[in-house]
């Protein structure tokens, strides 16, 4: 994960887009984790920023947990 990008969220958007229209064929829960993707990616900084902090929050945790 990289500093946030609007354009690069769009391509992102776009691609999962793509990927949906042209792949009937996906099973119905990769197409619904696709999907879910797509509704929940970030355009705006705040909320990109929140997220990244969540998950490295997350992995640091998991990984310091078993140190302890």
């Amino acid at each position: 994960m990289g500093p946030f990008s609007e354009e690069k969220q769009y391509q992102r958007a776009e691609a999962i887009q793509r990927l949906l229209d042209t792949n009937p064929q996906l099973n119905p829960e990769t197409r619904s984790m696709w999907e879910r993707k797509l509704k929940e990616l970030s355009f705006n900084e705040s909320t990109y920023n929140f997220r990244v902090r969540e998950i490295y929050t997350q992995m640091r945790n998991s990984y310091t947990r078993r140190w302890l």
